[in-house]
């Protein structure tokens, strides 16, 4: 029995990870459940799960939470703040984490996770994206497992030679380049022209998963596949030129690895968040995600196109923060989560949110990223610039 934390257990991907473990009791336990605001959902989680902590990050929410649970009789027991977070993450009674919390707030607690030598599922993109080179260096240190959720990396690390995943490095291994598949989102055949008047309700109406609403519109723009390419840098030890982005409509192969000899391996599967959960719970073996099988023919066909970096300037932007390095990428994400969090309150418009992070990568110099006070310094800085330009 295999004890698992999940860090944002009320998002889609913590939905998703329950799911699977609900299936598998014979495998796993929850220790611990975390969420930010979500009172309601994360009670009706405790009661199914009935964990030995329940970490609310909004201190009042955990008032609620821990109010409702010991009138119900539950024996979990409630914390709240940052440090909570990091408590659950490291603590000696839990062996998997998943690392499911949106946005800068689940770097820390994944940090902590990765210090603490635990088995964990990726999910967070800040933790590679602000603090890359930080963050593996913990993972090899401590000894840590670092398994990719994101359905993307996922299918490059099930395509990669097998003896040397964990180690996160390919040379002379053949590995040519990979090829990260995107949907291209909602917009994807609109006219340029078109984008300026797109509204928050269209850019998070996703045509192939369900995510949350910042996700949905980092999709719309491509910057969730500039941050994928940013963090698939550092998971897989590659250049940026050997990273590839190629749309693919259907989202049926999730990624593909492409070798000297001129193989190309693919994953493949239906559009559910589940199989990469499973395959990283399981790693190395298989479980049952609960997903459908995949039925080729009735899929019919595989469509790829060219991702126009014109069209998608989100992702140019993050190509450009990676090649800079340093503190670049945690200032693009920066300026990307104070961006789309203006444009959903309808304070700026759809083609503005590239405009506002460009800016912000001119006027926020960037360091070396050498600590993580550094890191989280410039992103307080970008957030500050970010929120000027928007005003």
């Amino acid at each position: 029995m295999q004890a698992v934390t999940l860090l944002g257990s009320t998002g889609s991907i913590g939905v998703s990870t329950l799911n699977v473990l609900a299936q598998h009791p014979e495998k796993y336990y929850v220790y611990a459940l975390t969420a930010n605001r979500s009172v309601e959902s994360l009670f009706d989680q405790c009661q199914q799960f009935k964990p030995a902590i329940a970490v609310m990050l909004h201190e009042a929410s955990a008032e609620k939470l821990a109010k409702k649970l010991k009138e119900s009789g539950s024996e979990t027991e409630v914390l709240s703040g940052e440090q909570a977070l990091v408590g659950v993450a490291e603590s000696n009674k839990t062996d998997y984490v998943m690392a499911a919390i949106v946005g800068a707030a689940g770097l820390l607690p994944t940090l902590a996770a990765a210090r603490a030598g635990k088995h964990i599922l990726l999910a967070n993109k800040e933790a590679l994206v602000m603090s890359g080179g930080l963050f593996m260096k913990e993972v090899e240190e401590n000894g840590a497992t670092l398994l990719p959720v994101d359905s993307e990396h996922n299918a490059i690390w099930q395509c990669l030679p097998v003896w040397n995943q964990q180690q996160h490095h390919f040379e002379g291994k053949g590995v040519r380049r990979i090829i990260l598949t995107a949907s291209g989102g909602p917009f994807r055949d609109y006219e340029l022209a078109d984008l300026e008047g797109v509204t928050p309700e269209q850019a998070v109406a996703h045509p192939n998963w369900s995510m949350g609403q910042k996700i949905s519109v980092d999709s719309a723009t491509m910057m969730n596949k500039g941050l994928e390419v940013i963090e698939a840098h550092w998971l897989f030890g590659l250049a940026t030129e050997q990273i590839d982005v190629l749309l693919h409509r259907q989202s049926i192969i999730h990624s593909m690895v492409d070798y000297v000899d001129g193989s190309v391996l693919a994953q493949m599967g239906n559009p559910d968040m589940r199989t990469p959960i499973a395959n990283a719970l399981a790693w190395p073996n298989r479980i049952d995600s609960g997903v459908a099988p995949l039925d080729l023919a009735t899929v019919g066909r595989l469509d790829f196109s060219v991702a126009d970096h014109k069209h998608f300037p989100c992702l140019a932007l993050a190509y450009q923060a990676l090649e800079a390095g340093g503190t670049s990428t945690a200032i693009l994400n920066a300026a990307n989560e104070i961006a789309v969090e203006a444009f959903l309150k309808k304070q700026i418009k759809f083609t503005q949110i590239a405009t506002i992070i460009e800016q912000v990568l001119a006027k926020v110099p960037a360091n070396t990223g050498d600590t993580l006070e550094q890191v989280l310094a410039d992103d307080l800085v970008a957030r500050k610039v970010a929120r000027e330009l928007i005003s």
